[in-house]
């Protein structure tokens, strides 16, 4: 039998010439990436020692792998959950404002503060962080930001992926990026809020925020687009820079509250809710939905300058604002002891008031203007 010998097709391009293609030709640079990665490790293994709690972060390896020790002892009933979310298209005003050192923070308020609203105890985050191409100073801002957030909300970060996806990152400026995050928590069975202990009267506490935190951004952008053109953190740059007003987050404060995994609660805790995506008829609905009760919020806290100015120049209906952003209250507890909640946020240097109450009727009515806004 003869064994022909195959040769390898060539195929006919437009170009004739070869191009002597590399990794680094087609956009990518290893050692960028690399050195940016290294920057990224770096500043999550400070938040290893950060975390202050019953839960330590500790590893035999020296590298983003994930594979990460969660130590602690006496784990009776334990709870581990995980939820994940990203910061959408909040990152566009920093790409514009070439600023990216408060985004760590809103990464880790979506998915931080998400956790706690069932009774867990944040300890460690893992990210995703994708990016058109790499630029240095910017991944250097992002880590430095991430490490600061993860102090803020008691957490490591045990793990993270950078990758460079050219085109397939749309957005505004050099470097464009897309970040996600996922939350590792832990929840001491008996103590997980599932909402079965709301009752009429009770007290709802709300929490200051003083930006969008990061949510309602395509609104954002649509309006300040059609106001001031493609262009429009130039010609508004002091309203952009406030619109980039980083998330606050309560995680810490919370899980305080009801006692972490570990510790004591301060107060009787039946209900949370994380402001975010849909506003308070959405979050504060989902967190009264198990008991048929309602709410009535008399006392909110005022929605930031950069909010309301938005609002105006976008002619958004009261409703449509209050269903789309936080207007002001970034977080919601409900509670049978305000006076203790109240004492504690103090400590902490949050700022709470009491918004309103449980009522037996189903929906969410807010006053507002001295007009009654009802949301079923």
């Amino acid at each position: 039998m003869v064994v022909k010998k195959l040769s390898m097709p060539r195929f006919s391009g437009i170009n004739k010439n070869p191009a002597n293609f590399n990794y680094a030709k087609s956009g990518v640079d290893i050692r960028k990436g690399d050195l940016a990665s290294k920057k990224l490790y770096e500043a999550s293994k400070r938040t290893w020692s950060a975390r202050k709690g019953g839960a330590s972060i500790t590893s035999d390896f020296d590298d983003f792998t994930g594979i990460r020790y969660i130590g602690t002892s006496n784990l009776n009933d334990v709870v581990v959950g995980s939820n994940s979310d990203g910061i959408g298209t909040k990152t566009e005003v920093a790409e514009r404002l070439g600023k990216f050192d408060t985004l760590g923070f809103d990464l880790l308020a979506m998915v931080c503060d998400d956790a706690v609203v069932r009774g867990g105890e944040p300890v460690a985050v893992t990210n995703v962080l994708d990016v058109n191409a790499i630029d240095t100073k910017a991944i250097e801002q992002l880590a430095l930001g991430l490490e600061k957030a993860a102090k803020s909300a008691n957490v490591g970060v045990i793990n993270g992926e950078l990758a460079e996806l050219g085109e397939k990152i749309g957005g505004y400026g050099s470097m464009r990026l897309n970040w996600s995050a996922s939350c590792i928590w832990l929840a001491n069975r008996g103590k997980l809020l599932k909402g079965n202990e709301l009752r009429p009267k009770q007290s709802i506490i709300a929490l200051r925020e003083y930006g969008f935190r990061s949510n309602g951004f395509s609104l954002v952008h649509a309006v300040m687009r059609r106001e001031f053109g493609d262009r429009w953190h130039e010609e508004e740059l002091k309203l952009s820079t406030q619109i980039l007003t980083p998330s606050s987050i309560y995680a810490r404060f919370a899980a305080s509250l009801f006692g972490g995994y570990f510790g004591e609660p301060i107060a009787h805790i039946s209900a949370m809710a994380n402001i975010t995506g849909g506003g308070i008829p959405s979050k504060l609905g989902r967190a009264l939905k198990p008991s048929g009760l309602g709410a009535r919020l008399e006392d909110l806290f005022e929605p930031s300058m950069a909010m309301l100015e938005v609002k105006e120049l976008g002619g958004i209906r009261d409703k449509d604002a209050y269903s789309t952003w936080n207007m002001g209250n970034g977080f919601m507890i409900i509670t049978d002891e305000p006076e203790k909640v109240l004492a504690h946020a103090k400590r902490f240097k949050v700022e709470a008031r009491i918004a309103g109450t449980v009522v037996k009727n189903k929906g969410i009515d807010i006053v507002h203007d001295s007009r009654v806004l009802h949301f079923a």
